[in-house]
């Protein structure tokens, strides 16, 4: 098993020197990366230099607006970079279960799916907490979308933090997809779920009033999560890359010094073999 870095974590080294940060990565020890955004470089400049640095590009966020928008041209452009797998990583309120949209969400992640497949991408969804309100059948609204869409078209990246968050154990949730979880998002944090704590990943809050924030991303070790554990899981559930993801940097340190804090606490402590 091998061990990426979602780009989203920082993001706004990018921003400033795209090239210049990836080299950042692999100097860190990451052995691929994920996308969340192309910051504007084609798919062959970023194929180009992910083989000229021997960083695997594993796979990409990329939005549901975007995929819908174009299906064929969006995957082809992940398809030229390289990338294995594509993921769904956020669906906002108005496309949720419970909304008149979500019946058309199903059918089109499907549909992104077999486009995907045709393309030999594998499609994935990324969860956030939200997921695991229950529908009318009693069962998770996330677990539902997995038995709705065959696995051949969609498989998990299941992120750990948001499992936890939502009160479910990482490690049981993780091996529950056993042979469906490629990749697995390692994220760790502090404090508790409140209704503002979207904020940090840059959406308004969903609260009606505001109240005190305590929840705060950590670099891997340094929150709550039982790290080494949840890597064991992955590996029991035939995972082929966990994935390091911090939203917002923490603990006084930029994202990039959060980014090495966390492969480092790996290195030392986690045995991905």
């Amino acid at each position: 098993m091998k061990l990426g870095l979602q780009l989203y974590s920082i993001r706004e080294d990018l921003e400033k020197d795209f090239f210049g940060t990836l080299e950042k990565v692999k100097a860190l020890g990451y052995d691929g990366c994920e996308f969340a955004g192309l910051y504007g470089k084609t798919a062959s400049e970023i194929k180009a230099k992910c083989q000229e640095l021997d960083l695997i590009p594993i796979s990409a966020h990329v939005t549901y607006d975007e995929l819908v928008g174009d299906m064929e041209k969006t995957v082809s452009i992940y398809k030229d970079i390289g990338c294995k797998y594509i993921a769904v990583p956020y669906l906002p309120e108005s496309l949720r279960y419970g909304t008149e949209a979500y019946p058309t969400v199903v059918e089109n992640i499907r549909k992104i799916g077999e486009v995907c497949k045709k393309n030999g991408i594998v499609l994935l969804y990324h969860n956030h907490d939200f997921e695991f309100a229950k529908n009318e059948k009693g069962n998770y609204v996330l677990d539902e979308l997995y038995t709705e869409i065959d696995s051949s078209l969609l498989q998990t990246e299941i992120d750990t933090c948001w499992v936890n968050v939502a009160g479910e154990n990482p490690c049981d949730y993780v091996r529950k997809y056993t042979n469906r979880a490629p990749v697995v998002h390692l994220k760790d944090f502090t404090g508790e779920k409140n209704q503002n704590m979207y904020k940090l990943i840059g959406i308004e809050s969903e609260a009606k009033e505001e109240v005190k924030n305590t929840f705060e991303f950590r670099p891997l070790g340094y929150g709550k999560q039982n790290i080494p554990a949840i890597v064991e899981s992955a590996k029991d559930a035939g995972a082929l890359w966990v994935i390091a993801e911090q939203d917002e940097p923490s603990m006084g340190k930029s994202r990039m010094e959060c980014a090495e804090m966390s492969i480092n606490y790996i290195k030392e402590n986690v045995s991905l073999n």
